[in-house]
């Protein structure tokens, strides 16, 4: 029998459990920026009026395939595109354009909010690159993108029928729990909003297929709610598939959008 959870805190602290984390948050943005110097990028486009809502869009050598969305995590608190920009590696060497936005934090937006902004992003992108098109996201980003494919999106018809694929990586899929973590204290977020914006509790769209994919050293509860999306998801009718990256934590589970043989980059 499995024990029930007592401490939440410590089931949803990655951080806690990686060693050396703090160095691996310290050197993302100097990486990041020396990667932005060796491809071919535009920064800080608007897609909306508040101060975060601008990505990045970066361009592949020769004709495009189509548009990759990476949204990045941080609890919906912290980070911003600026960290992520060597992930564009493997989806750009496919010969797909990624672009990649940043978006209001809690406490200046709700999770609701955020969910719109990210929408208003994707469009926004679209509108710039044509072709198919693949929502990708990790951690609190892994919700941002499956929430897009829920029957009560903000996205445009047009938009969702491009969309052909969407990859969760280590995704927090039912909100519930973030109700007892001390992070929560700063996302406001309340239990009516948690069953609003928990993908696994809400109808999916059923033809776009999800791929939710997990490092198989991460958190019990992050394989948990990896698996849990990929479970329910598919008893509604959604193709999906669950994929646990083995020897990967939270934090270096992404480095594998930098492979395009990768496991993330095989798929599409």
């Amino acid at each position: 029998m499995t024990d029930a959870i007592t401490d939440w805190s410590n089931e949803y602290d990655n951080a806690g459990h990686i060693p050396d984390a703090q160095g691996f948050i310290e050197r993302w943005p100097a990486r990041a920026e020396a990667y932005r110097e060796t491809v071919s990028v535009e920064t800080n486009i608007p897609y909306d009026t508040n101060e975060r809502n601008h990505y990045d869009l970066f361009h592949p050598q020769g004709r495009v395939k189509g548009l990759f969305i990476f949204v990045h995590g941080g609890y919906w608190l912290r980070f911003d595109k600026s960290f992520w920009s060597p992930l564009a590696r493997g989806p750009l060497a496919k010969g797909y354009a990624v672009a990649m936005p940043s978006y209001t934090l809690c406490p200046q937006a709700t999770i609701s909010a955020i969910t719109q902004e990210v929408a208003s992003s994707i469009m926004s992108a679209a509108e710039r690159i044509e072709g198919p098109m693949i929502l990708c996201g990790h951690s609190a980003g892994g919700h941002l993108a499956t929430r897009q494919i829920c029957e009560d999106t903000s996205l445009d018809s047009e938009t969702l029928e491009r969309i052909i694929k969407v990859i969760s990586i280590s995704g927090v899929h039912d909100l519930r729990p973030v109700l007892k973590i001390p992070q929560n204290e700063t996302i406001n977020l309340d239990e009516a909003e948690a069953y609003r914006e928990s993908p696994a509790l809400l109808k999916p769209l059923l033809n776009i297929p999800v791929d939710c994919i997990v490092g198989k050293d991460e958190r019990p509860e992050f394989i948990r709610q990896n698996d849990l999306l990929a479970n329910i998801w598919r008893g509604m009718g959604v193709a999906t598939s669950s994929v646990h990256i083995e020897e990967k934590h939270h934090f270096d589970v992404i480095d594998d959008l930098e492979n395009p043989e990768g496991i993330i980059c095989s798929g599409f």
